[in-house]
């Protein structure tokens, strides 16, 4: 079951660990998705917060 993350932090931290990131893009709404060996996090992002995160993050990143 995938699980939803609130917090930017810990989803930045969560991805040192991420084999990758998927980026669904619909409106104005980003849902950002990690795949870590054990689970799935996910977390919902307004365009312009995603794009900020989306250069933090630690692992490749690929759009769906």
């Amino acid at each position: 079951m995938p699980q939803e993350v609130f917090d930017v932090g810990e989803f930045l931290r969560l991805s040192e660990r991420a084999e990758e990131c998927r980026v669904k893009r619909s409106g104005d709404v980003v849902k950002l998705k990690l795949r870590t060996p054990g689970r799935l996090y996910t977390i919902k992002l307004a365009v312009e917060r995603a794009e900020e995160v989306l250069r933090a993050l630690k692992c490749p990143i690929r759009e769906v």
